[in-house]
């Protein structure tokens, strides 16, 4: 599905990154690959690696032009050219609405929302260079739904769906095609930190209540490496047909 191409991916060190990157390795693509941490980004490069693809790591902070502009001229000069781009970087902090500091509000909107707009800046000029290029956001279904305790990350997503539409309307004549998906109930560290936080407040085990944390329709979590097959599907030519949408992939959970 992906034989030939060129994909980078960020936050790629775990959870949804990480497998987005064994996806698109698995559906043929070499990967770039950016996170702060390098540990996680070799664990990742090894996943890659088995499944006999290339991949590239940078340890890079999405929110800062000049590191990512370099991480980018490394992969095009290892590659020979970028084909698709994956903006899965992201942050959460918990807490209650009435209480978000403002420095705490800026900083998930910095990294969910700019970090990913200068991802997509850096990238669209390579690409419109090129007329061509794919570019995948990952949202959350928390940007439909809007979950208790979480209003930060909530309206980032909001921000990522709206914004995903924009760009796909703006850069579909440079060739250029634009989409998102919004995870729910995925079995992902943030996941379990958010349970954590939760159960910690109302006195619940954290390993149930993270076991209760899965789609209604489902009897279990879904698996990164599921929305990664997604994202590849969306990365791929058969998908040209998609243009700014933000398609849900939470086994059901978001009507809309």
């Amino acid at each position: 599905m992906l034989q030939g191409k060129n994909v980078l991916v960020t936050g790629a060190g775990q959870g949804i990154g990480r497998g987005i990157a064994q996806a698109v390795a698995e559906a043929g693509a070499n990967v770039g690959l950016i996170d702060l941490h390098d540990e996680w980004l070799q664990e990742t490069a090894a996943d890659v690696a088995k499944m006999g693809q290339q991949a590239l790591t940078c340890v890079a902070d999405v929110t800062n032009p000049e590191a990512v502009s370099r991480a980018l001229d490394m992969f095009i000069d290892k590659f020979n050219g970028l084909d698709g781009l994956v903006n899965n970087a992201g942050v959460i902090e918990m807490g209650p609405a009435a209480d978000i500091p403002r420095d705490r509000w800026n900083w998930q909107f910095d990294v969910n929302v700019w970090g990913l707009m200068n991802c997509c800046q850096l990238v669209a000029r390579r690409m419109i260079a090129s007329g061509r290029g794919v570019i995948v956001n990952i949202a959350s279904n928390a940007g439909k739904v809007g979950y208790g305790n979480m209003a930060a990350y909530n309206a980032t997503k909001a921000a990522v769906i709206n914004l995903t539409r924009t760009l796909s309307s703006e850069w579909s004549e440079q060739g250029i095609n634009v989409n998102a998906v919004c995870p729910g109930g995925v079995a992902t560290p943030m996941l379990k930190s958010a349970a954590a936080w939760v159960a910690e407040r109302i006195g619940a085990d954290a390993d149930e209540l993270y076991g209760s944390m899965k789609p209604n329709l489902m009897s279990r979590h879904i698996e990164p490496i599921e929305v990664g097959r997604v994202v590849a599907f969306l990365l791929s030519d058969a998908a040209v047909i998609i243009r700014g949408q933000s398609i849900n992939i939470d086994g059901g959970d978001t009507p809309y």
